[in-house]
Parts: structure tokens; C-alpha cells; sequence
């Protein structure tokens, strides 16, 4: 079981009106308390400590720590298609992508608030601007999520999800997963409902 002192070091969470905090315990910010809840994203048990506003304010805010397992992983398979493979092509496309994504993975921040998930810019959390795809703001509130999946749940390397803010009959969205799978398992699951693979809670 991972301890509550290791995960509180994982997560940054931030309060009502930007402040960030830390959940361990003496930094909390006046009118904010702690709760223990025990999550089981992939069978196991990890214990963590999670910051609820008090009854008067605001949700707090979960940003999921950067996860270059996905970024890594794609470097590794360049290395394997050059040597192994002699592939300069598969290669090359291998490359690029893990570096993109590893740069990414330094300034994208999948923000969840206490009505919505918005995708945001850097360690100010800016704007990230128009989705490129689809147009429109990088914010989806959750009671549009008509499903959200993880590919593959084992090793976790796109979140899919369906909303209807953007269009009626449903958007569809694909993200590389970039932050600490767990984590965004656990706060999609508490605050976007369970997808069609969450384990049962027992």
C-alpha cells in the first residue's frame, strides 16, 4: 500500500482563487480538511490523502503530475526499430513523436476544476486556445461526458472521451497520456463517473 506521505508528494492540488497547497497535513489553507478515501484504479490499493473544500467554497482543483512513461516508452521503440529493425523510417517516426510528446508532457496540464476538465498551458496554467480539431475552448464540464476510456488500461497511453458540449450528437476527443495515469483515473472516475473498463469498488 503506498503511504499517504508519498502520494501527498505526487499531486499538487490548488485551492479556490489559484493558491496551491500542499495536502500534508500543516499547510492547509484555513477552512480546508482533509479526507482519507482509498481508490482501486487497476486492482491494487493505493491510500491517498484528498483535499475537499468545506461545505461554503469551492471543489478544490486536481492537476495530475507529468508522466513521461508514454514519451519514453516511444524513444525506446526508435532505438529497438533502428537497431533491431534497420528501419530508418519507423525510426525517425518513433523519434519525433516521443519527443514531442516528452516536451508536452513539461507544459500540457489536464485541470480539473469543480465543474470541468480544461486543458491548460504551463506552470502559470494559461489558456491553451481553440482546439485545433474541432474549435472551441479546451473545457468540457463533466455532466456532458457521455463515456470516457482508458487505452489500455494496464498501460495507460490515450484517454479517449465523449462529450456534448461541442456538438449534441457528441464530440469525440483523444489525448495522450502524459500524466500520471493514475491519478487521472482517479479524478475522472470521482468526478466524470466510471467508464465502461473501471474495476468495481470491491
Amino acid at each position: 500500500m503506498a503511504s499517504t506521505t508519498t502520494e501527498c508528494r505526487r499531486m499538487t492540488r490548488v485551492v479556490a482563487g489559484g493558491a496551491r497547497a500542499s495536502t500534508c497535513g500543516a499547510s492547509l489553507p484555513a477552512g480546508l480538511r482533509p479526507k482519507r478515501v482509498v481508490a482501486r484504479p487497476r486492482g491494487g490499493t493505493t491510500t491517498r490523502l484528498v483535499v475537499r473544500a468545506s461545505p461554503d467554497t469551492r471543489e478544490t482543483t486536481v492537476i495530475p503530475e507529468p508522466s513521461y512513461n508514454v514519451p519514453l516508452g516511444l524513444v525506446g521503440l526508435s532505438g529497438i526499430s533502428a537497431i533491431g529493425l534497420k528501419s530508418v523510417t519507423l525510426s525517425g517516426l518513433f523519434g519525433v513523436l516521443g519527443l514531442f510528446l516528452l516536451f508536452q508532457a513539461q507544459r500540457v496540464k489536464f485541470c480539473f476544476d469543480d465543474e470541468a476538465l480544461e486543458v491548460l498551458i504551463g506552470d502559470q496554467l494559461e489558456e491553451s486556445g481553440p482546439n485545433a480539431f474541432v474549435g472551441g475552448r479546451n473545457r468540457w464540464k463533466y455532466d456532458t461526458f457521455v463515456n470516457w476510456e482508458f487505452w489500455w488500461p494496464g498501460f495507460p497511453c490515450l484517454v479517449y472521451f465523449k462529450e456534448t458540449q461541442t456538438k449534441p450528437e457528441g464530440q469525440i476527443h483523444f489525448f495522450p497520456i502524459i500524466m500520471d495515469g493514475e491519478q487521472l483515473y482517479d479524478v475522472m472516475r470521482e468526478r466524470c463517473g466510471s467508464s465502461q473498463n473501471s474495476l468495481p469498488e470491491n
